[in-house]
Parts: structure tokens; sequence; C-alpha cells
């Protein structure tokens, strides 16, 4: 799609479009901003917890001037809770975090103008561009099937169950497995 622009971000340089971000998530979540675990109050919440973690990142997609779509993450660090609500048994040490060995991707979205575009897939090749981790972790929600398939076309592969919080939706944990730097 012509028009489009990708903008890294660190933790800080999130501030001044902060509200835009929020205005993003609320239109792509419109119909469950109801639901407590999906209201934009909540999202700004997980949101601040990871700028607040080491190895944050961001890529904001604009079209023109409006941001379109964004993605985030960073580091898992030693003593993460990311893999608390695992309810798949897994091999010994393949939950154990180092603060180096696994980056994970808290947010991909976009909004309905730019879908089928590709740049879902621009935004995600340029956060991991560089990134240093060995893999890269990432939740979809199971009644997103089709979502599931969009990421195992880009080589992730599905990990276990997760329920991250007691009124979260149920997750597929997915991991992409990856060279470091590249």
């Amino acid at each position: 799609m012509d028009g489009l622009r990708l903008e890294r971000r660190d933790a800080t340089g999130l501030g001044d479009i902060r509200q835009q971000l929020l205005d993003v998530y609320a239109e792509i979540y419109a119909d469950r901003l109801g639901e407590e675990f999906h209201s934009v109050a909540r999202f700004d919440e997980r949101l601040g917890w990871n700028t607040e973690v080491p190895g944050f990142a961001a890529v904001v997609c604009y079209l023109e001037d409006t941001p379109v779509g964004y993605a985030y993450g960073c580091t898992l660090q030693a003593d993460t809770r990311w893999w608390n609500g695992l309810r798949t048994p897994v091999a010994e040490g393949a939950t154990v975090e180092t603060g180096a060995r696994t980056f994970a991707l808290s947010e991909l979205m976009i909004v309905d103008k730019v879908r089928g575009s590709g740049a879902a897939q621009q935004i995600h090749d340029e956060l991991l561009r560089g990134r240093p981790e060995e893999r890269v972790t990432l939740l979809v929600e199971r009644d997103h099937p089709k979502v599931r398939a969009l990421y195992e076309a880009w080589g992730y592969e599905w990990f276990g169950e997760v329920l991250p919080f007691p009124d979260a939706p149920l997750y597929d944990a997915m991991v992409l497995p990856r060279t470091p730097g590249s």
C-alpha cells in the first residue's frame, strides 16, 4: 500500500503519541471495549508495564500522518510472569528466561483500512529487525484461528495454552525461533 511509513520508537518516544495508540486500540477493539480485560484503561496499563521492561521497542505504521497500526514488545526477564498462566506441559527449561533469550511481542494491530495490504508483516519484521534474542513469543486468542494461521505462515509454532490473567480470554502461545541479530 502506497503512503505507509514505519517509525521505530523506544519507551521514552511513546509519550507524545500514546493517546494516538490508545485511539487505534479503541478503533480495533470497539466491539469489546465493554469487557474489563479489553477496556482502553486495561490496555493502557499493559502498555505501561511493557515500557518499563528492558528491551522495550515499538514500531508505529503511519498512513500519511495518521497511525494505522503498531507493534510493541520487550525482552522477557528472569522474573517474568509471561509463562505463569501456561496450561500445557512443556519440555524442561522451555520457559526459563534469562533476560536475553526471548522477545515477547505483546501487541500487533492494524486498522481495517490497511488489513490485507501486508502492513502487519512489515510492522512485525521491522520490530524484530536486529533484535538479539534467540526467539520471539506472542499470544493469540484461541477464538482467532485466522490470526494464528497468519503467524504460522510467518514461521511461528504453537507452544501451549495460556491464561495470562484471570479475566483474560484463553490464548495460544506461539514461538518463533530466530537467529539473533537478523
